[in-house]
């Protein structure tokens, strides 16, 4: 009889793994693998909470913050404008098409603080540096490379190591638009004050981290590019779909590993650190308009749900996703009219149609891109009003 191993790399064709994956963002394969025990994991260097809260990364402190951190460790220039950019894997084509046809109607801004979470994360340098990187996110988008991130699944990946994908092509698909140019690029508008935030979630304290990719850039060497690719690449891992990325530190003395992964597990959008929102006021006198871009569908839907346990997980998952993002759009909101702030919020309409497969359909994100840039360039993306 063969191993309850090799009877699930049966029974998953390659296919199938696909769609499943895509579909429950690894749920299924996390109910496979709590079925069979999961077979192995993979060795870690042990280290302390106490590690943890000392730790630092390039033997350099402040590269990120968390968002339960004191608001006294944050800054908050007088004038700001301020884009924060969602998860939503494929749909963050949408997105791009927004950013694009901001561009071609002549109104988009030059923000002086951008964050990305997930997809949010990998378009947040283009966005951040301006329109001259437009023709290279609509690449990323269109082009049709986004599909080979979810080529060749693997049961057994999941089983023996922590993704049912591997992240090969997440990595080679960053390092191949994100090189020395980039990071110089990003430090000189770091130098002149403007800020850049990529969310990545840490499991191991199960906190949302900040990375000031700025100041990562600003370090300038090699060790720096690789740190700034890490964090892009963690901020986009989905759990279970593809493995988390370790990322060296360092904490009172002993050297060991963070893990790191999908941005969206913990915040499915960054605006403000916690502390701010539920203080509910900003200091000093900072101004600001807030750009609030979703990735993703964020009004009540209804849909009959097939009685059975992929569809009820699924749904279930993107459920909660919802609520989160909703929850910190409303708190947001709340907070700008408390503040006297500038609300802008963008979302995929609620009848925008479904894609027709799962996963990153390249002829559904061209289409998707399309009807961002059009909203943009008509001037109708940005609404002021909560869904």
């Amino acid at each position: 009889m063969p191993s309850s191993c090799a009877q699930t790399e049966t029974i998953l064709s390659p296919a199938r793994m696909r769609r499943t994956g895509l579909r429950l963002l690894g749920s299924a394969v996390l109910a496979y693998s709590l079925a069979l025990g999961a077979c192995t994991t993979l060795p870690r260097t042990p280290y302390t909470t106490a590690d943890a809260s000392s730790s630092r990364v390039l033997d350099i402190d402040g590269l990120r913050r968390y968002t339960d951190e004191p608001i006294t460790k944050f800054n908050f220039p007088a004038t700001r404008s301020y884009l924060a950019l969602s998860g939503g894997g494929a749909d963050g084509a949408y997105g791009v098409g927004v950013l694009n046809g901001w561009t071609a109607a002549g109104t988009r801004p030059t923000f002086s603080v951008v964050s990305g979470v997930s997809t949010g994360g990998l378009i947040a340098p283009f966005a951040f540096l301006g329109p001259q990187y437009d023709d290279t996110l609509k690449d990323v988008y269109t082009s049709g490379i986004a599909e080979s991130l979810l080529n060749d699944p693997s049961i057994m990946r999941v089983l023996f190591g922590s993704g049912l994908f591997g992240n090969t092509r997440l990595r080679e698909l960053v390092a191949r638009y994100v090189g020395p140019e980039i990071l110089a690029q990003v430090a000189r508008e770091y130098g002149k004050g403007r800020r850049l935030l990529v969310v990545t979630t840490d499991l191991d304290t199960q906190r949302t981290a900040i990375w000031d990719m700025g100041k990562i850039a600003a370090v300038g060497t090699p060790e720096a590019l690789k740190l700034f690719r890490d964090v892009m690449a963690a901020s986009a891992s989905i759990p279970l779909v593809f493995p988390p990325i370790l990322i060296e530190a360092e904490g009172q003395g002993h050297r060991f590993q963070e893990m790191h992964v999908d941005g969206g597990v913990t915040a499915p959008v960054l605006t403000l650190p916690e502390a701010l929102l539920f203080q509910g006021r900003l200091p000093g006198n900072a101004k600001m308009d807030i750009y609030i871009l979703v990735n993703k569908k964020i009004e009540r839907n209804f849909e009959l749900v097939a009685n059975g346990t992929i569809d009820v997980a699924s749904r279930s998952l993107s459920s909660i996703t919802q609520s989160q993002t909703r929850s910190i759009i409303f708190s947001t909101y709340d907070f700008a009219k408390r503040n006297q702030l500038g609300f802008h919020l963008s979302y995929i309409a609620r009848d925008y149609p479904a894609p027709a497969s799962e996963g990153f359909d390249t002829g559904y994100m061209r289409a998707l891109y399309q009807y961002g840039y059009e909203k943009a360039a008509a001037g109708q993306a940005w609404t002021s009003t909560l869904p």
